[in-house]
Protein backbone atom coordinates (compact mmCIF):
# COMPACT_ATOMS: atom_id res chain seq x y z
CA UNK A 1 0.00 0.00 0.00
CA UNK A 2 1.33 3.42 -0.96
CA UNK A 3 2.15 5.90 1.80
CA UNK A 4 2.13 9.64 1.12
CA UNK A 5 4.74 11.93 2.67
CA UNK A 6 3.00 15.08 1.45
CA UNK A 7 -0.62 15.97 0.68
CA UNK A 8 -1.89 19.19 -0.85
CA UNK A 9 -5.48 20.31 -1.15
CA UNK A 10 -7.53 22.64 -3.28
CA UNK A 11 -9.44 25.11 -1.10
CA UNK A 12 -12.87 26.17 -2.42
CA UNK A 13 -15.38 23.30 -2.14
CA UNK A 14 -12.58 21.00 -0.98
CA UNK A 15 -11.78 22.39 2.46
CA UNK A 16 -13.81 25.59 2.60
CA UNK A 17 -17.11 27.13 1.55
CA UNK A 18 -17.07 30.79 0.48
CA UNK A 19 -20.27 30.59 -1.57
CA UNK A 20 -22.08 33.60 -0.13
CA UNK A 21 -19.16 35.99 -0.60
CA UNK A 22 -18.31 34.61 -4.05
CA UNK A 23 -21.90 35.03 -5.26
CA UNK A 24 -22.01 38.55 -3.83
CA UNK A 25 -18.77 39.43 -5.60
CA UNK A 26 -19.95 38.05 -8.94
CA UNK A 27 -23.29 39.81 -8.76
CA UNK A 28 -21.74 43.14 -7.80
CA UNK A 29 -19.11 42.92 -10.55
CA UNK A 30 -21.63 41.93 -13.22
CA UNK A 31 -23.87 44.82 -12.21
CA UNK A 32 -20.96 47.29 -12.41
CA UNK A 33 -20.05 45.93 -15.84
CA UNK A 34 -23.62 46.20 -17.10
CA UNK A 35 -24.01 42.46 -17.50
CA UNK A 36 -27.05 40.32 -16.64
CA UNK A 37 -26.64 39.28 -13.02
CA UNK A 38 -26.01 35.52 -12.63
CA UNK A 39 -27.96 33.50 -10.08
CA UNK A 40 -26.39 31.57 -7.22
CA UNK A 41 -26.32 28.17 -8.92
CA UNK A 42 -24.74 29.60 -12.06
CA UNK A 43 -21.96 31.17 -10.01
CA UNK A 44 -21.45 27.97 -7.99
CA UNK A 45 -20.74 26.11 -11.21
CA UNK A 46 -17.67 28.30 -11.83
CA UNK A 47 -16.08 27.93 -8.40
CA UNK A 48 -12.57 26.55 -8.80
CA UNK A 49 -11.85 28.39 -12.03
CA UNK A 50 -9.64 31.45 -12.17
CA UNK A 51 -11.88 34.50 -11.72
CA UNK A 52 -11.13 35.89 -15.17
CA UNK A 53 -11.88 32.53 -16.78
CA UNK A 54 -15.14 32.24 -14.85
CA UNK A 55 -16.17 35.68 -16.11
CA UNK A 56 -15.39 34.64 -19.69
CA UNK A 57 -17.26 31.35 -19.28
CA UNK A 58 -20.44 33.19 -18.27
CA UNK A 59 -20.21 36.09 -20.73
CA UNK A 60 -18.17 34.91 -23.71
CA UNK A 61 -16.15 38.12 -23.29
CA UNK A 62 -12.40 37.53 -23.70
CA UNK A 63 -11.37 41.20 -23.59
CA UNK A 64 -8.34 41.47 -21.28
CA UNK A 65 -9.41 44.80 -19.81
CA UNK A 66 -12.91 43.55 -19.04
CA UNK A 67 -11.51 40.38 -17.45
CA UNK A 68 -9.20 42.45 -15.26
CA UNK A 69 -11.98 44.86 -14.33
CA UNK A 70 -14.18 41.96 -13.32
CA UNK A 71 -11.50 40.75 -10.90
CA UNK A 72 -11.12 44.23 -9.42
CA UNK A 73 -14.85 44.68 -8.88
CA UNK A 74 -15.22 41.14 -7.53
CA UNK A 75 -12.49 41.62 -4.96
CA UNK A 76 -13.98 44.90 -3.73
CA UNK A 77 -16.91 42.98 -2.29
CA UNK A 78 -15.78 39.38 -2.00
CA UNK A 79 -12.32 39.64 -0.48
CA UNK A 80 -13.26 41.17 2.89
CA UNK A 81 -16.36 39.01 3.12
CA UNK A 82 -14.46 35.82 2.34
CA UNK A 83 -12.08 36.47 5.21
CA UNK A 84 -14.97 36.92 7.63
CA UNK A 85 -17.66 34.58 6.29
CA UNK A 86 -15.91 31.52 4.85
CA UNK A 87 -16.67 28.30 6.71
CA UNK A 88 -14.76 25.04 6.68
CA UNK A 89 -16.47 21.79 5.74
CA UNK A 90 -17.17 19.26 8.49
CA UNK A 91 -14.11 17.13 9.08
CA UNK A 92 -11.54 19.70 7.91
CA UNK A 93 -10.08 20.31 11.34
CA UNK A 94 -9.86 16.63 12.21
CA UNK A 95 -8.36 15.75 8.81
CA UNK A 96 -5.62 18.37 8.80
CA UNK A 97 -4.78 18.16 12.48
CA UNK A 98 -4.65 14.37 12.36
CA UNK A 99 -2.38 14.26 9.32
CA UNK A 100 -0.12 16.96 10.74
CA UNK A 101 0.26 15.12 14.03
CA UNK A 102 1.29 11.98 12.12
CA UNK A 103 4.06 13.94 10.41
CA UNK A 104 2.46 14.28 6.98
CA UNK A 105 3.54 17.49 5.23
CA UNK A 106 0.52 19.54 4.14
CA UNK A 107 -0.22 22.39 1.78
CA UNK A 108 -2.89 24.14 -0.28
CA UNK A 109 -2.73 24.79 -4.03
CA UNK A 110 -5.70 26.93 -5.12
CA UNK A 111 -6.89 29.62 -7.49
CA UNK A 112 -8.03 31.64 -4.47
CA UNK A 113 -5.54 34.26 -3.32
CA UNK A 114 -2.98 32.88 -0.90
CA UNK A 115 -3.43 35.83 1.46
CA UNK A 116 -7.13 35.11 1.84
CA UNK A 117 -6.56 31.39 2.40
CA UNK A 118 -3.87 32.06 5.02
CA UNK A 119 -6.19 34.43 6.90
CA UNK A 120 -9.01 31.88 6.91
CA UNK A 121 -6.83 28.99 8.03
CA UNK A 122 -5.26 31.06 10.80
CA UNK A 123 -8.73 32.15 11.90
CA UNK A 124 -9.72 28.52 12.37
CA UNK A 125 -6.46 27.59 14.09
CA UNK A 126 -5.15 25.45 11.26
CA UNK A 127 -2.49 27.68 9.74
CA UNK A 128 0.27 25.90 11.64
CA UNK A 129 -0.64 22.58 10.02
CA UNK A 130 0.33 23.90 6.58
CA UNK A 131 3.82 23.98 5.15
CA UNK A 132 2.83 26.04 2.12
CA UNK A 133 -0.05 27.89 0.49
CA UNK A 134 0.12 28.58 -3.25
CA UNK A 135 -2.65 30.86 -4.51
CA UNK A 136 -3.61 32.58 -7.74
CA UNK A 137 -0.80 35.14 -7.60
CA UNK A 138 1.89 32.52 -6.98
CA UNK A 139 1.77 30.91 -10.43
CA UNK A 140 1.81 32.04 -14.03
CA UNK A 141 -0.35 29.21 -15.33
CA UNK A 142 -3.47 28.17 -13.46
CA UNK A 143 -5.28 24.84 -13.19
CA UNK A 144 -5.71 22.66 -15.17
CA UNK A 145 -2.05 23.50 -15.82
CA UNK A 146 0.11 21.58 -13.30
CA UNK A 147 2.39 24.52 -12.40
CA UNK A 148 1.00 24.97 -8.89
CA UNK A 149 1.41 21.29 -7.99
CA UNK A 150 4.86 21.17 -9.57
CA UNK A 151 5.88 24.18 -7.47
CA UNK A 152 4.57 22.44 -4.37
CA UNK A 153 6.63 19.34 -5.19
CA UNK A 154 9.72 21.47 -5.66
CA UNK A 155 9.25 23.52 -2.49
CA UNK A 156 8.47 20.46 -0.38
CA UNK A 157 11.29 18.45 -1.92
CA UNK A 158 9.24 15.28 -2.35
CA UNK A 159 8.99 12.90 -5.29
CA UNK A 160 5.73 12.73 -7.28
CA UNK A 161 5.07 9.18 -6.10
CA UNK A 162 5.13 10.40 -2.47
CA UNK A 163 2.56 13.14 -3.07
CA UNK A 164 -1.25 13.24 -3.15
CA UNK A 165 -3.41 16.09 -4.41
CA UNK A 166 -7.04 16.37 -3.29
CA UNK A 167 -9.68 18.50 -5.00
CA UNK A 168 -13.30 18.78 -6.02
CA UNK A 169 -13.22 19.57 -9.75
CA UNK A 170 -11.94 18.05 -12.96
CA UNK A 171 -9.52 21.01 -13.12
CA UNK A 172 -7.89 19.55 -10.01
CA UNK A 173 -7.84 16.07 -11.52
CA UNK A 174 -6.28 17.37 -14.74
CA UNK A 175 -3.64 19.35 -12.86
CA UNK A 176 -2.67 16.31 -10.80
CA UNK A 177 -2.51 14.14 -13.91
CA UNK A 178 -0.31 16.71 -15.64
CA UNK A 179 2.03 16.83 -12.65
CA UNK A 180 2.25 13.04 -12.48
CA UNK A 181 0.88 12.77 -8.93
CA UNK A 182 -1.96 10.78 -7.41
CA UNK A 183 -5.35 12.47 -7.13
CA UNK A 184 -8.23 11.98 -4.71
CA UNK A 185 -11.58 13.61 -5.47
CA UNK A 186 -13.76 15.11 -2.73
CA UNK A 187 -17.46 15.56 -3.49
CA UNK A 188 -18.04 18.73 -1.48
CA UNK A 189 -18.70 20.89 -4.54
CA UNK A 190 -20.80 20.80 -7.70
CA UNK A 191 -18.85 18.06 -9.53
CA UNK A 192 -20.34 14.59 -9.16
CA UNK A 193 -18.42 11.31 -9.05
CA UNK A 194 -19.08 10.22 -12.69
CA UNK A 195 -17.28 13.33 -13.98
CA UNK A 196 -14.01 11.99 -12.58
CA UNK A 197 -14.24 8.69 -14.50
CA UNK A 198 -11.87 9.79 -17.32
CA UNK A 199 -9.13 10.63 -14.82
CA UNK A 200 -6.87 8.35 -12.75
CA UNK A 201 -8.34 8.95 -9.29
CA UNK A 202 -6.96 6.81 -6.50
CA UNK A 203 -10.05 7.54 -4.42
CA UNK A 204 -13.36 9.42 -4.54
CA UNK A 205 -14.46 10.59 -1.10
CA UNK A 206 -18.03 11.72 -0.40
CA UNK A 207 -16.74 14.04 2.34
CA UNK A 208 -13.65 14.88 4.37
CA UNK A 209 -14.47 12.51 7.20
CA UNK A 210 -14.40 9.56 4.80
CA UNK A 211 -11.22 10.91 3.17
CA UNK A 212 -9.53 10.96 6.59
CA UNK A 213 -10.58 7.36 7.16
CA UNK A 214 -9.21 6.31 3.78
CA UNK A 215 -5.90 8.05 4.53
CA UNK A 216 -5.42 6.41 7.93
CA UNK A 217 -3.27 3.62 6.47
CA UNK A 218 -1.83 5.65 3.60
CA UNK A 219 -0.33 8.73 5.27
Amino acid sequence: MKHYRAICFDFDYTLGDSTDSIVAGFQYAFERLGRPIPDRDTVRGTVGYLLEDAYQMLTGDSDKEHRAQFRAYFLEVAKPRQKDETTLFPGTHELLRGLHERGVRLGIVSTKTGETIAHIMDKYGLGNTLELILGSYDVTHHKPHPEGILKALDQMGVAPEEFLYCGDTILDAQAAQGAGVDFAAVLNGTTQAPAFAPYPCVHIAPDLTELAQWLEDRA
